[in-house]
């Protein structure tokens, strides 16, 4: 009897020893605050804290730097307590991961300790009268495993971001391509989106869209770890007043909503229907989200991200909920604790304040981030002016762009050869003037095939040779996807999850191979696939 006690005491400690781990952390902005400072008292914001110097934002932008043992007692309590909050803030994510970890290998031996329990009890004569105990030893043991194997997945779905960047930015692939190191999700684009540019710009700089050459090391580079800042940098006429502040998923840039001379764009008239309009170098690019892109992508998924790296929504959550409330940096962390910037139709339209770190150069611009090549002088404001049409030529290499001044209807065509030969014609009612500029050869995304028309479906390859398919319909339509070589080999057959898949082809050898589509009602999807 003595030893059914101690078995049934230790059972007992045991389960009611096994540790509860923690809460979320939730972050606050830094608020300005009065700070005294050998210099007397400063009206300003917490900055940065590098080597105890301490650098402080006045309401002005101007950074103003005092060591940290000058500052009053107070202050330099609330500094370093701001340090701690921020270190603690950019460990979240795997702080998160080892308490989860930890976690499950506490509920694991746990349920090992059970299962030497139940055996013990089963094959041991004297406690044959504790057997009525089993059926409970045995619950514990399938709640304990079941959910270590859960949340080891969850863990793992954690520890990347690479998929989520890629399905981002999936929908407008192989016109754009993307790479990655362990810094920097890097994406390649030739600056020219897919829908119509320059239409309703009535404040016209008489710049016009060409194409650009983001690719290689010339690319656009977004943080894979973003890190949360000491202090959100305000994204104003003071600050990222030069290039671009986010990447839409489309390839193109977004900058500043205010311009150089920190006018807003929007409400100046600068901006066409997408948000957009072009610079000196005439380089398309946007000042606001551009949420006309929800027009081809799902509501739930980004339409653009921040250089800081976190991504940017609509109107919605990614869940696809009703968007919640915003702090001032224009966004709020999301369920799965990271944070996210939402876009709107009034000021600031995307991001109040840069909440990841970046780093601005002296001409006020985040660096490292891709850069515009023009090919001629930037003209002067069209007063007056308003863009009515652009067409693009049926070649793909011009547009023709149209524009009332007062009652004329004038006209700027242009064209351009794969050697980099621009010839602009400005056609008005007193004539025809022509320019020609010697530009750069056009270049190429570096990686990506054609895309195949089709209206349901496309595929494209990354730099690893995986396949990544993208269907415009519900994977509810799809029952599988199967692969074949050219001499009717299957090769891989696999069911879909969503409406973006990615399909390992890393050792296929180079050739044709078609994916077939098998969809629900008996029909299929062939897609025609080249490997290099």
């Amino acid at each position: 009897m003595k030893i059914q006690k101690i078995l049934l005491l230790l059972v007992s400690s045991w389960l009611f020893s096994t540790p509860l781990i923690g809460h979320d952390l939730h972050c606050q902005n830094t608020k300005t605050k009065i700070w005294q400072t050998p210099t007397g008292s400063l009206f300003g914001s917490f900055y940065l804290l590098k080597d105890n110097i301490v650098l402080i934002e006045d309401t002005a932008g101007n950074i103003i730097q005092s060591p940290l043992k000058k500052l009053s007692k107070q202050d330099q309590k609330w500094v370093l307590e701001k340090q701690k909050f921020i270190q603690k803030i950019n460990s979240i994510q795997t702080t998160k991961v080892d308490l989860e970890l930890a976690k499950q290998y506490d509920e694991l031996s746990v349920g090992i300790l059970m299962l030497v329990f139940f055996v013990i009890i089963r094959f041991i004569p004297q406690l044959q009268p504790l057997k009525f105990i089993q059926p409970f030893l045995v619950g514990i043991l399938l709640l304990t495993l079941s959910s270590f194997t859960m949340k080891t997945f969850i863990v793992t779905g954690m520890s990347t971001r690479i998929s989520f960047l890629d399905s981002a930015f999936g929908y407008y692939k192989p016109s754009i391509s993307s790479r990655s190191d362990n810094n920097y999700y890097y994406v390649e684009s030739l600056g020219l989106p897919d829908h119509e540019m320059m239409l309703g710009i009535t404040a016209w700089q008489q710049q016009v869209p060409i194409p650009q050459c983001y690719v290689g090391s010339n690319a656009w580079s977004i943080p894979i770890n973003p890190t949360i800042a000491a202090t959100p940098v305000p994204v104003n006429q003071n600050h990222f007043l030069r290039g671009a502040i986010a990447l839409a998923v489309n390839g193109i840039p977004i900058f500043n909503p205010y311009t150089n001379t920190g006018v807003d764009a929007f409400l100046d008239g600068q901006l066409d229907q997408y948000g957009g309009h072009c610079g000196r170098a005439d380089d398309y690019h946007y000042h606001i989200a551009p949420k006309l892109l929800y027009n081809k992508i799902p509501k739930t998924s980004p339409v653009a991200f921040a250089l800081d790296g976190f991504a940017i929504y609509g109107d919605v959550e990614p869940d696809g909920s009703a968007q919640k409330s915003l702090d001032a940096n224009h966004g709020h962390y999301g369920t799965d604790g990271v944070y996210h910037y939402h876009s709107s139709a009034a000021a600031p339209y995307m991001i109040g304040n840069m909440v990841g770190t970046v780093t601005e150069d002296a001409t006020m611009q985040i660096i490292p981030q891709a850069a515009a090549k023009g090919v001629r002088p930037a003209l002067t404001p069209l007063k007056g002016a308003t863009i009515t049409h652009c067409h693009p030529y049926p070649t793909g290499n011009g547009f023709k762009l149209t524009y009332t001044l007062g009652t004329d209807k004038d006209t700027v065509d242009y064209s351009w050869t794969s050697n980099g030969d621009y010839t602009y014609k400005f056609i008005t009612a007193a004539g025809t003037t022509t320019n020609n500029y010697k530009g750069q050869a056009l270049c190429k995304v570096t990686v990506g095939t054609p895309k195949i028309a089709n209206t349901q479906a496309y595929t494209f390859l990354d730099a690893d040779n995986n396949i990544h398919l993208v269907l415009k319909s519900q994977p509810t339509e799809i029952i599988n996807v199967k692969i074949y070589a050219s001499s009717g080999q299957l090769v891989n057959n696999q069911q879909l999850q969503s409406q973006y898949a990615i399909i390992p082809a890393a050792g296929l050898s180079s050739g044709t191979y078609f994916m077939v589509l098998n969809q629900s009602h008996g029909k299929s999807i062939t897609l025609k696939i080249t490997l290099p």
